[in-house]
């Protein structure tokens, strides 16, 4: 039987968002490895594994010795906020066992999570019901111009517009550019300032405008790395109770009793 790697989605932040399978890999497995702030998160779930943490940046390290374990026959779990393919370790995982053409040797499963950007998006009402883009701002493993078009790009075909990483106490340049994207006929646009998503006592969901952003510019204290911000599309609109609502397009062509109008 080939050794086994987990890559464990475990959700948004906190546990509340962590799946009964990704639940279930963690208690079968000997080791976990993790970047230390969701270890401690998850600590309960981990109590008596073998835990092996670093800290930002070190990802690399951490494939690295999560595959290590692996291979010596050790059931291993890698975590990833969020979900492993949202700006996750999937693809460094997949990455290094397809150069190292470790295909054979470890049975590699990567368990699927609920993102920051849907868990603010039900907390806010109903924004994400049309088409969608989702953009990271950090330029640390990306270049920044074409983060820039692709900020452009989607403002332009109208998608209700996810923003990870906006921006950090050295990284305000794509941020701000971001910015400068908004004011070109974009100001009026719902936008949700969601800030640190499932961890309970720190969670805060703002629904404002791009206007409001722009008005505070760098200096908006609510945006930083454990921030998402959602730009809702031209047809986004306020419900009565003051949530998000960007129409499927139901109702332009039934009636409210279903039938063709």
């Amino acid at each position: 039987m080939a050794k086994r790697l987990y890559i464990v989605s475990s959700g948004a932040g906190g546990t509340s968002y962590i799946t009964p399978e990704a639940t279930k890999a963690i208690e079968n497995s000997e080791v976990i490895v993790s970047y230390s702030k969701y270890a401690r998160e998850l600590k309960e779930l981990l109590k008596e594994k073998e835990v092996y943490t670093s800290g930002m940046t070190h990802e690399i390290q951490r494939c690295n010795q999560a595959i290590q374990y692996a291979k010596s026959g050790k059931t291993t779990s890698i975590i990833s906020n969020g979900d492993v393919n949202v700006y996750g370790m999937a693809t460094l995982i997949v990455e290094i066992m397809d150069e190292k053409d470790l295909w054979d040797e470890i049975e590699l499963i990567s368990l699927p999570g609920v993102t920051s950007f849907l868990a603010a998006a039900s907390k806010a009402g109903a924004p994400v019901s049309q088409d969608f883009s989702i953009i990271s701002l950090s330029d640390r493993l990306t270049d920044i111009n074409l983060i820039d078009k692709r900020v452009k790009a989607a403002l332009e075909c109208d998608f209700v517009l996810g923003i990870y990483n906006p921006k950090s106490k050295k990284r305000i340049k794509p941020y701000q550019n971001f910015l400068k994207a908004l004011e070109n006929g974009y100001e009026n646009r719902i936008a949700i300032i969601a800030s640190n998503v499932g961890r309970v006592e720190k969670e805060k969901i703002t629904i404002t405008t791009a206007q409001d952003l722009i008005n505070k510019d760098i200096e908006h204290e609510a945006v930083s790395m454990s921030t998402l911000i959602i730009i809702c599309n031209s047809n986004s609109k306020l419900t009565k109770n003051n949530q998000v609502l960007t129409p499927r397009g139901y109702l332009n062509k039934y009636e409210l009793d279903g039938e063709l109008k």
